[in-house]
């Protein structure tokens, strides 16, 4: 297995984000077409799926494989990088461990077996019936103000191309409604619901997952009756994609 690469800085730190906001460690599979990443949380309540393109690399080769990585560590390595450096990185597969040269600091990262991480989930493809298109700024603001008032947020589709989030706590409550120009785009598949979709999550993992995206990243978010979340978007003008599933807290 050989893997050497050469990537910016501020492209490997979004990647390394996307995942560490879920899980401390995880499998990175080198494909000859770039780099993926799938996880899920220790309570199986959310997962990602990260990709990052071997053409947003300026060197990269790889014959395909499977490294096992602690990403705290290599994000505090990565975290010596300024705006704008290159990373080289190359495999060592013979002591099984990553070098790392980010403008003359050389480190040696020991890898993790993979065997002794978790399986890489399966992202379901989902019929979900809402579809929405938003800012990140949008979103952001909604999970921050639900936060002031309950640990839960629900989040419905209306047929009327309005997304409604909304937290209820003791004594308070928040809405917040996109709609119109709100919504870059928004649909919601009345062949499969006939009014409305709605759905109650986890403010923790709400909070956690919004972190990497920026105030004008486009999110997009399926949701659907009671059903898991999907949000998808993309970091460094596209190179980086992830897609995150979120599954809901079932009410009676």
């Amino acid at each position: 297995m050989t893997f050497a690469a050469i990537v910016a800085a501020d492209t490997l730190a979004d990647t390394l984000d996307s995942v560490s906001v879920l899980v401390d460690e995880c499998k990175v599979n080198l494909n000859e077409d770039g780099i993926e990443i799938r996880a899920v949380d220790p309570a199986n309540v959310a997962m990602t799926s990260v990709e990052l393109d071997a053409n947003a690399f300026e060197s990269y080769e790889a014959s395909g494989g499977l490294i096992g990585v602690d990403l705290e560590r290599l994000e505090d390595v990565a975290g010596f990088a300024e705006s704008g450096d290159l990373i080289h990185l190359e495999l060592d597969e013979e002591t099984r461990k990553l070098h790392i040269d980010v403008d003359g600091l050389e480190y040696t990262l020991a890898l993790i077996d993979p065997d002794s991480l978790r399986q890489e989930p399966d992202i379901p493809d989902l019929e979900l019936a809402g579809t929405y298109v938003f800012e990140g700024k949008r979103f952001g603001r909604a999970v921050k103000a639900a936060d002031l008032c309950s640990d839960h947020i629900s989040i419905e589709g209306e047929a009327d191309d309005e997304l409604v989030f909304a937290a209820e706590g003791d004594t308070d409550e928040v809405t917040e409604t996109l709609s119109g120009d709100d919504l870059l785009s928004g649909i919601l598949d009345e062949d499969a619901i006939s009014t409305a979709c709605r759905s109650l999550f986890s403010l923790d993992y709400l909070k956690d997952l919004r972190k990497p995206i920026g105030a004008e990243t486009e999110v997009s978010l399926r949701v659907g009756e009671e059903m898991p979340a999907k949000l998808q978007y993309s970091l460094a003008d596209g190179d980086v994609s992830v897609l995150n599933m979120l599954a809901p807290r079932i009410q009676n």
